[in-house]
This record gives structure tokens, sequence and C-alpha cells, in this order.
């Protein structure tokens, strides 16, 4: 049985997230005193007691949810889990999948992503971008309904998350051009999204552009376990594949039902979602109903997962 770790993004951040883990594991505990160490404040303290208002900044929750989840990767090594045969991302996420594959240090991850969601949230003044969530139509469907609505305003189809959901982004004149063609279209709910910038979209390019000087003096190395970026929905291999798709990321769509889908061509039976939330479960769940999906999170998770390395081994 072949496994695959997939490591959430925004989204999944909620208070309490890694504190049962810290009090119980020394491995996780470090994990988040190297965190506080590298950012210089207590990224910790917002995890395990909020506010949600605080941990919801882009800014906190990029490095606050790759903490989590490599915190609990650390458990789930330390304690014998499952060796995964390839990983994955959602949009930050990658960087934690990049981080478990060997490619960069846990210190320079946190350190990239805390400054890449300075930069996303610099790139679109507050209030001038957003985001929202189209139900009940094919990415297909969505993205000619973008192409129409961008008469507008920016809008494009930036989360293909799964069959029948697919989150857009722009700035408000052209998001608000395409919710009526997207119910037009047979859309079932477009629903906004408390976030504060259109992330993914040719709005970000700046960030982008930003965020390559820093990658600039980070030494990424040839993952060790395959990662399937967010991209090209396809392996990358080399140290360099990596930079560059770490680039592109930020201002290009999150192909996340078509990465699922490479993964299972591969042979992933099973995926573990690794750190905060089930949100990647519940997408996964429907774009592939014969995978096996577990999440790792807590103990009782943990407990699930220790039993499911039991029954491969």
């Amino acid at each position: 049985m072949k496994i695959a770790f997939v490591f959430p993004g925004q989204a999944s951040q909620y208070v309490g997230m890694g504190r049962e883990l810290c009090s119980h594991f020394p491995e996780a505990a470090a994990v988040f005193e190297k965190a506080d160490a590298v950012l210089g404040f207590s990224l910790s303290s917002l995890c395990f007691e909020g506010p949600q208002e605080e941990l919801n900044k882009t800014a906190i929750t990029q490095p606050a949810v790759l903490t989590t989840s490599l915190a609990c990767l650390a458990v789930l090594q330390k304690a014998g889990g499952p060796v995964p045969a390839a990983a994955a991302g959602h949009s930050l996420g990658e960087y934690s999948a990049l981080v478990a594959a060997g490619s960069m240090s846990f210190e320079d991850a946190v350190r990239l992503v805390r400054k890449r969601g300075q930069y996303m949230q610099e790139a679109v003044p507050l209030g001038e971008g957003g985001m929202a969530a189209v139900m009940g139509l094919s990415s297909e469907a969505v993205a000619a309904v973008c192409r129409e609505a961008s008469a507008y305003g920016v809008v494009e189809a930036v989360n293909l998350n799964c069959p029948g959901q697919v989150v857009i982004a722009g700035d408000m004149a052209g998001l608000k051009a395409a919710e009526p063609l997207l119910k037009e279209a047979g859309a079932k709910r477009v629903i906004s999204l408390p976030v504060s910038a259109p992330f993914h979209s040719r709005l970000m390019v700046p960030a982008g552009e930003k965020l390559a000087k820093d990658l600039d003096g980070v030494a990424l190395a040839d993952p060790s376990t395959p990662v399937v970026a967010n991209v090209s929905a396809d392996y990358v291999r080399t140290g360099p594949e990596v930079k560059a798709s770490l680039i592109r990321q930020v201002s290009s769509p999150v192909r996340w039902e078509e990465s699922v889908r490479r993964l299972v061509a591969s042979g992933i039976q099973t995926f573990v979602e690794v750190g905060p939330g089930k949100v990647l479960s519940g997408l996964i769940k429907k774009t592939s109903r014969e995978a096996l999906i577990y999440n790792m999170e807590d103990l009782a998770s943990l407990e699930k997962v220790l039993a499911l390395t039991k029954e491969v081994s």
C-alpha cells in the first residue's frame, strides 16, 4: 500500500492547534520553540491561545499552519508512523511537504512563509480584492465565466480544489461582475471567503517577485520524497524545479484536484493529512472515492495512523 502525506494550507487554522501534542511529545514542543526563536515572537501562544482574529492574519496564519503541520510530522516520525511514497501540500502546505521531503530546512521554511504572507497581503490593499468559493460548476465553466467577467475587472479561477468546488479571486469589480454570471451558468452557490487578499491571482505577481529574492538566499535540495507541485500538478524532482514552482505558485492556480489524481495515477492508495483540520481530507474524498483517507493532528488521530502503520508493515 503506497501512502502520500498531504499538508494543509490557509483556512485550516484554529485556536488550540498543536497544543495537545506539545503537552505530550517533546518533539512537537521543540518544533514550536524553534519557530518562536526564528520569528522572534511567540507563535506558539497564538496557536495555542489565540485570539482567532490574530491567527487569521495571513502573515501569522502561514507560519502557524506550517509549524503545526511539521510538529505533527515530528510526532508521527518519532512514533514510527508510515513512510510516505510521495507528498503534496495545498498552497502554503507545499512548503511543509518540501520540508518533509528534505528539500528545505524548517527554519528557512518558517521565515519564507512569514514573508510570503506579508508580501501577499501587501500586493493588494485591504478591501480591494477578495476570493469566493463557487459550488456546483466545473473548473472549465468557472474559467469561462471569469474570462467573460474580466471585462469589468480582474477575476480568475485560482483554487481548483475538487469536482464541483472552485475558488475564484480578483479585485472587487471583477468578483462582483462574476457572481451573477456564475449563477446564470448553473452554480449552486457563490460564497465570499473571509480572506484578506486575492491569493493565487495575477494580482499577486509583485509578491512572487519579492519572494524570488528571498528564495535566492535559501538552499534547496532535491526532494528525497517525490513532491507534487501545485502549479504543474506533477512531480518536482530537483532544487531548481522547486524554486521555480514556488515563485510561480504565488500568482498561479492551485491545481489540487489534478494533483490528487496525479498521486492516484502513481499508485497512491492512502492519504494522510498531516496538520490542523480535515480540509484536504474532504477534497480528496470528493476527488477519489477509492482512496483511504486519514488525518493526524492530535492524540486520537495519531492512534489511527499508527494502527494503519501496523496494517501495512
